[in-house]
C-alpha cells in the first residue's frame, strides 16, 4: 500500500503531467477528486468552475449524490464553494453549526447526505479565482494546518495546470476548455443513466465502472462514455 508521502508525490506528477499538451479536462478533474480524498480524509469532493460568463458550474463531483448536492448550493446560491468563489478565500467552518448558521438550508441538505463538515478552497490563476474546490466530511471539524495547505496547494497547482504557460490566450483557452468540459459533463450523465438502465446498477457504480475500463484501456472517459451513449454495448468489468 502506498504511504501518504507516496500519494503526494504521485498526486503532484500526474498534475505536472498533464501539463503537456493534449490532456483532457474530463479524466484531469475525475483525478484530481480522487486524489483530494485520499489525501485529505475526505468522504468526498467536487470542483465548480466558472464559465466563460463566470457562472459556476459543476465539473466534477465523487459520487452522484454529491452532484446534487453542489446542484443543490448553485440553485440556493448560497454555499462554501460560492463564498470560496467569491472571496477567493478558503471557507473552513469549524464546526456543524457554523455551517447551519452560514447557510443554514445548504447545511440542512448536507446532513441529510451524512456530511457533518464542508470545506472549500479556491482555484486560482494568479489573482483570478477560477472557481472552488468542495471538500466533504461525515465527521465535523475544518481542514486546519498542513491538510489546508495541501488542499490549497492541489487546487493551485491544478488551476495552473488547466491554463498552461503555453496559451497564447489563457482566457480564451480556460473558456474553450470548460465549455469542452461541460459538454463531456453532459455526455458522461448521459453515459452514467443509460449504463445503470442496462445493468441494473447504481449510477454511482455505473461512473466507476466507466472510469475504471477508461484506465485500463488508456482511453479518456468522454470517449468511453460516448461509446455507451452510441449503443455500443457496456464497458468490460475486471
Amino acid at each position: 500500500m502506498s504511504t501518504r508521502e507516496d500519494l503526494i508525490a504521485d498526486t503532484f506528477v500526474e498534475l505536472a503531467d498533464s501539463l503537456a499538451a493534449g490532456f483532457e479536462v474530463t479524466d484531469f478533474l475525475d483525478r484530481l477528486v480522487t486524489r483530494a480524498v485520499e489525501l485529505l480524509d475526505a468522504d468526498a469532493a467536487g470542483i465548480m468552475l466558472a464559465d466563460s460568463r463566470g457562472q459556476l458550474q459543476v465539473l466534477a463531483a465523487g459520487s452522484h449524490d454529491v452532484r446534487l448536492l453542489e446542484l443543490f448550493e448553485l440553485q440556493g446560491d448560497s454555499g462554501p464553494c460560492l463564498d470560496s468563489f467569491r472571496s477567493g478565500l478558503p471557507v473552513t467552518p469549524p464546526d456543524r453549526a457554523a455551517m447551519q448558521s452560514s447557510w443554514p438550508l445548504f447545511a440542512a441538505e448536507a446532513e441529510a447526505g451524512g456530511y457533518s463538515s464542508v470545506q472549500a478552497v479556491p482555484m486560482r490563476l494568479r489573482h483570478e479565482v477560477i472557481g472552488a474546490m468542495n471538500v466533504f466530511r461525515r465527521a465535523e471539524g475544518a481542514l486546519i494546518g498542513s491538510q489546508l495547505k495541501l488542499a490549497r496547494a492541489l487546487a493551485d497547482v491544478a488551476s495552473v495546470a488547466l491554463i498552461s504557460e503555453r496559451t497564447i490566450s489563457a482566457r480564451e483557452l480556460m473558456a474553450d476548455q470548460l465549455q469542452g468540459a461541460l459538454n463531456s459533463r453532459v455526455l458522461l450523465e448521459q453515459a452514467k443513466g443509460m449504463l445503470a438502465e442496462r445493468t441494473g446498477v447504481g449510477v454511482d457504480q455505473a461512473f466507476t465502472e466507466m472510469r475504471d475500463h477508461a484506465r485500463r484501456s488508456g482511453r479518456s472517459l468522454r470517449d468511453v462514455a460516448a461509446d455507451v451513449v452510441r449503443d455500443r454495448g457496456v464497458p468490460p468489468r475486471g
